[in-house]
């Protein structure tokens, strides 16, 4: 069986795999709820950290199908070719990088033929849009986490049941979202990936993080002068997560 796989009467049915709770709840539910043959897609932006990418593959293994990856270039290839860093008032890297690839993509499957795209987005957060892509001809959205009536507690109780680890990250790990904890999580954990942040903001002369937020440094260099010199902000995975998601937070590369 391929990767793009249509039904019995030719209904190609897209799941989009973020890969966080929302997702991969929705994911599972719908394989366990509604079973037919379904086509999950993610789509990465080369910036994700190792244990989101093992993720993926692991949730490839759960569902029985391997997750297709729908790539239009890279975090770091887009900042090139936007020439800056993307800030509060700059959002391109998710219009780029997810949302305009996966449209393109679903508006060429949609011309061979009906498409479902399924999108995680919950019944307690109704205010939130999962893609206006229904305006493409042959697309129907589905929001089955909604339709069931689940909220962010039913969901997390359903992967705890299952045994399901969602990765703390599973956006870029060089994102202008971040809270001071995650940065310093990130120059712990994966070195690599920060001095490649601190690559970024020298050749471009500005900073993931915007002037004047909090008594912290703004660049990442100099972030890291203050880890060396043993400066550790206050770490609450919960609290940090919901505080980026409360200021906007990228909900199409979190959920």
């Amino acid at each position: 069986m391929g990767l793009i796989t249509r039904d019995e009467v030719g209904v190609l049915h897209v799941v989009g795999l973020s890969g966080g709770d929302d997702s991969t709840c929705m994911s599972v539910l719908l394989k366990e709820r509604e079973p037919r043959p379904y086509t999950y897609v993610c789509t990465p932006t080369g910036n994700e950290l190792p244990e989101m990418f093992a993720h993926w593959l692991a949730l490839g293994d759960l569902l029985g199908s391997k997750i297709l990856p729908i790539m239009a270039g890279t975090l770091e290839g887009v900042i090139r070719q936007e020439k800056m860093i993307p800030n509060f008032r700059a959002r391109f890297c998710t219009r780029i990088l997810k949302i305009e690839p996966y449209r393109a993509w679903l508006f060429n499957q949609a011309a061979q033929g009906p498409v479902v795209s399924y999108v995680g987005l919950r019944a307690d957060e109704p205010g939130r849009a999962g893609g206006a892509y229904d305006d493409i001809d042959g697309v129907t959205m589905r929001f089955p986490l909604r339709e069931w009536g689940m909220d962010d507690p039913a969901v997390l109780r359903e992967l705890a049941e299952r045994g399901i680890a969602i990765p703390y990250r599973t956006d870029c790990a060089l994102c202008y979202h971040q809270r001071m904890g995650e940065w310093y999580l990130l120059w712990i954990h994966h070195r690599d990936f920060y001095n490649a942040g601190i690559a970024i903001e020298d050749e471009w002369g500005a900073t993931f993080r915007t002037p004047g937020r909090d008594s912290w440094p703004t660049s990442l260099r100099e972030m890291a002068a203050e880890f060396e010199r043993g400066r550790v902000p206050t770490i609450s995975l919960t609290r940090m997560k919901r505080e980026r998601m409360g200021i906007g937070g990228c909900r199409v590369c979190a959920l």
